[in-house]
C-alpha cells in the first residue's frame, strides 16, 4: 500500500542523512572519499521513492552534498532537520568526533522533545546506520540510548558496515539487501510517526550532542531547576487554578498546548543537552539558592509571573535578586494565550522587574531577551539552552572545573560534486 504524504510535511525531505566528511589524505589526490556515502544516499532515495509512493517533485532525502556554492549552508541544514520525517545518522568513529554531526543530532532531538511535550508518545524517529562498526562501549550516551535492531540488514553489514560491503565485490548482494531493508525501515517509521515540522533552529547556537558528556568520564554537570509558582490552594487573588497543581512543580503555564508540567519539559531539554537535571521548589533548593560559599551547581529558576504579586514569593524573589549568583539564571514564561495573564501583563511585568531587576538584566542581550516574557512553548524550548549554557559558563568561571568553549566553530561541508564511486583500481564493487 502506498503512503500518502500530508501537506504539512511535503516541504521537507523524507529522511536526513547525517554523516561525517572524510578528509583527503593527500590534497593533490582527486579521489573523493565521500563518494561512497553519496552512492548510499542515492540508492536509499531511489528505494524510498518507490516504497513510500512520494509524489513527483517531493524530495526523498537530504544530504549536505546537495548544497550549492554560495548558499548559506547552516540555514539549509537547519530547514532540512526541522522538516524531515526521519533522521539517519551514519555511525563511525569519525561521526562521533564531528562537531557538525553532533549539532545535527541535537537539532533533530529537540524536535522529538517538542513532539513529546505536546502529550504525544515519544517518537523513535532516529534510525542509525553503520558506516564503519564502532564498539558499543565507544558510543556516546545519546547513541547508546537509541534502540535499533540491525539484524534485518544482514550479518555482513553488521560485521563490516556499509563501507565494507560496498567496497568489496563479493558483498554486493549483502549491500543490496541492507540498503533495501534500511529504506523499508525509514518508510515504516516515517509513516507511523509524524513529527510536526518546527521552525529551523539557530544553527550557530547549537552544541554537539556528543560533546556534552563522556560515558566513561565523571558525573554529568548538575543543573537544578527550581519552580517558583503557587500551588492550587494558594493562588493570588483573581488567578484561576487551570495552570496549577498540588505543588509548585506541577505548574503548566502553556496548558492546553502542552500536556506536561513545565519543569519536566525543562529537565528534558537540559538532559538532552548532556546535563543532569534536578527539579525542586524554593524549599527543596533553599541552600542552593540562598546559601553562602562557592557554587555547588548551576541553577535555572522558572518563575510564574503571578508569583511576583503573591506575598509568599515577593521576599524570596528579592533575596534571589540580591544574592549575586550569576550561575543561577531565571526564565519567565508568560503565555500570550492566557487571558488572565494578558489582562494583568502590565502589572505583572512591573512587579517582576521590581523584584528581579538585577536578574532580568544579567547576561548578554540575547540571554536577557530569552529569559523575559517567553510567550509560547516554542520560545521556551529555544530560550532554555542559551540561558542554561550561560549559567554553566558562569559556574565554571568560579570553580576549578575547566571551561570548554560553548560555541565551537562549525566544520563546513564540502560543496564539490562527487566523482564516480566506481573509479579507481581497488577491489570495489562494480555496477
Amino acid at each position: 500500500m502506498r503512503l500518502h504524504v500530508s501537506d504539512a510535511t511535503q516541504a521537507g525531505p523524507y529522511f536526513f542523512l547525517s554523516y561525517a566528511h572524510t578528509p583527503r589524505y593527500d590534497a593533490n589526490d582527486r579521489y573523493d572519499p565521500d563518494q561512497w556515502v553519496a552512492k548510499l544516499y542515492t540508492d536509499l532515495c531511489r528505494h524510498v521513492v518507490v516504497l513510500s509512493g512520494l509524489d513527483h517533485g517531493t524530495k526523498p532525502g537530504f544530504m549536505d552534498r546537495e548544497l550549492h556554492s554560495g548558499s548559506y549552508w547552516p540555514d539549509r541544514l537547519a530547514k532540512g532537520l526541522a522538516t524531515c520525517r526521519v533522521f539517519v545518522p551514519l555511525y563511525s568513529r569519525r561521526y562521533f568526533e564531528s562537531e557538525q554531526c553532533g549539532k545535527e543530532w541535537t537539532a533533530f532531538s529537540e524536535r522529538i522533545l517538542h513532539h513529546h511535550a505536546r502529550g504525544r508518545e515519544r517518537a523513535e524517529t532516529i534510525i542509525p546506520a553503520i558506516w564503519v562498526p564502532v564498539p558499543l562501549e565507544d558510543l556516546p550516551e545519546v547513541a547508546r540510548s537509541i534502540q535499533f535492531n540491525h539484524a534485518g540488514l544482514g550479518p555482513r553489514y553488521i560485521e563490516h558496515g556499509f563501507y565494507g560491503i560496498m567496497k568489496l565485490r563479493q558483498y554486493r548482494s549483502a549491500y543490496d539487501m541492507a540498503v533495501y531493508n534500511l529504506a523499508r525501515r525509514i518508510v515504516e517509521v516515517g509513516e507511523s510517526t509524524r513529527l510536526t515540522p518546527t521552525e529551523p533552529a539557530v544553527y550557530e547556537s547549537l552544541r554537539s550532542a556528543f560533546s556534552q558528556s563522556d560515558p566513561g568520564g565523571p558525573q554529568k554537570h548538575l543543573i537544578r531547576i527550581t519552580v517558583v509558582a503557587p500551588d492550587i490552594h494558594n493562588l493570588p487573588h483573581d488567578r484561576g487554578p487551570y495552570h496549577y497543581g498540588l505543588n509548585a512543580q506541577e505548574w503548566n503555564p502553556y496548558r492546553p498546548a502542552i500536556g506536561r508540567p513545565l519543569a519536566e519539559l525543562a529537565a528534558d531539554i537540559v538532559t538532552n543537552m548532556g546535563f543532569q537535571a534536578d527539579i525542586g521548589s524554593l524549599d527543596t533548593h533553599y541552600d542552593h539558592l540562598f546559601g553562602d560559599g562557592s557554587p555547588t551547581s548551576t541553577g535555572l529558576v522558572l518563575v510564574d509571573p503571578w508569583a511576583a504579586i503573591s506575598d509568599k514569593f515577593q521576599e524570596p524573589l528579592r533575596r534571589l535578586d540580591q544574592a549575586d549568583k550569576p550561575w543561577i539564571s531565571v526564565v519567565i514564561p508568560m503565555n500570550s494565550d492566557d487571558a488572565q495573564t494578558t489582562a494583568m501583563a502590565r502589572r505583572l511585568r512591573e512587579d517582576l522587574h521590581r523584584a528581579l531587576s538585577r536578574k532580568l538584566n544579567e547576561g548578554l542581550p540575547a540571554h536577557r531577551s530569552a529569559a523575559n516574557d517567553v510567550a509560547t512553548f516554542d520560545q521556551f524550548r529555544r530560550a532554555v539552552p542559551p540561558v542554561a549554557r550561560w549559567a554553566v559558563n558562569q559556574y565554571r568561571k568560579r570553580t576549578s572545573a575547566p571551561s570548554p568553549d560553548m560555541y565551537s566553530s562549525m566544520e563546513l561541508p564540502r560543496l564539490q560534486g562527487p566523482q564516480s564511486p566506481y573509479s579507481g583500481n581497488d577491489a570495489e564493487a562494480q555496477p
